[in-house]
């Protein structure tokens, strides 16, 4: 057999190296990194693009019998069912040696995040003086708030956040603030981008987004009239929360996957998601963005709490649906 033939065979085998990712994350804003993963690696990603909760409910259908290598979760609740079903393998120390303890599985080591999006408060600033901002998201049940706060309780994020006062609080503390917001008169949005623009028309005058929604619309227009900080330090309205990443036991491609997180992780990846994005990175090695804190500075204002207890979604459902804001 001639050496270009042998070369040639090896090429192919080569060419067929496949790694199937099941992600929760939309595909305008990973593709472009995921296309880069390939061009840099050789590697063909096959994409089954979907909701986290679905494509989390689908693995644990499929269990030992799924094509998918890797899981990337909009959320580290789905990512702590994953796990909590023992569907994960755990980690090696070089891959959670990257990313700080906060934001990983605490129990199981078999999962860690991606980038961050944190809750924060948005105000507009021709209505609202940040000094006269409430210090936790528990005093904007005062009736000086009354009709001036909006939120998206439809929202995967706002849901999230309610899963986290329901693990820290509980269920009846965050049943009665649920109540007091709504009865003082909170107005509802379909997700966290109409509560910006209502926030810049003066129609309300605080809310509860994610914080890149702002960062978004002030790239367009540096003079945009909304401003946005975190509550307390700690505060339950700082939660962070991630999206994240875990091999699945039943891959075969286990090499590819942990190739796949070691990009994710790099520096060129972190940058991506935190200059292009505007998501929060989760390792420190990148050029900081000005518009957001560090990342010592970020772990140090959100609520300690283990993300994977964030799994009881349908609780959260239940609760929202009680109070009549589903």
């Amino acid at each position: 057999m001639s050496l270009v033939l042998i070369c040639s065979i090896f090429s192919v085998v080569q060419a067929k190296e496949e790694l199937i990712v099941y992600s929760g994350r939309s595909k305008s804003l990973v593709d472009p990194i995921i296309k880069q993963f390939e061009k840099e690696n050789g590697i063909e990603v096959q994409v089954k693009y979907g909701n986290t909760a679905q494509l989390a409910l689908t693995l644990m259908e499929e269990g030992e019998k799924s094509p998918a290598d890797v899981f990337w979760a909009q959320d580290g609740g789905a990512l702590g069912a994953i796990s909590k079903n023992g569907l994960f393998s755990q980690l090696e120390s070089d891959i959670l040696s990257v990313v700080p303890s906060k934001f990983q599985a605490a129990e199981n080591q078999d999962w860690v995040a991606t980038s961050g999006r944190a809750r924060v408060i948005a105000y507009s600033t021709k209505h609202v003086k940040v000094e006269d901002l409430p210090t936790s998201i528990f005093d904007l049940t005062d009736p000086k708030w009354n009709s001036r706060v909006g939120w998206a309780p439809r929202n995967a994020s706002f849901q999230s956040f309610i899963t986290a006062m329901r693990v820290l609080f509980g269920e009846e503390k965050t049943e009665n603030w649920l109540l007091a917001m709504k009865n003082n008169g909170t107005k509802s949005y379909p997700k966290n981008t109409p509560i910006i623009q209502a926030l810049a028309a003066g129609d309300i005058h605080v809310g509860l987004p994610n914080h890149y929604y702002l960062l978004r619309f002030k790239k367009a227009n540096s003079n945009f009239p909304v401003n946005q900080q975190f509550f307390q330090s700690q505060d339950v309205g700082n939660l962070v929360n991630v999206a994240g990443i875990g091999i699945l036991k039943s891959s075969r491609q286990a090499k590819l996957a942990k190739k796949l997180i070691h990009y994710l992780l790099s520096p060129k990846a972190q940058q991506y998601f935190s200059s292009q994005v505007f998501e929060y990175a989760v390792t420190d090695q990148i050029i900081p963005n000005q518009q957001l804190l560090s990342l010592e500075q970020l772990i140090k204002e959100s609520p300690a709490i283990d993300l994977s207890q964030l799994n009881d979604t349908e609780g959260t459902l239940k609760l929202l649906q009680k109070v009549g804001l589903l």
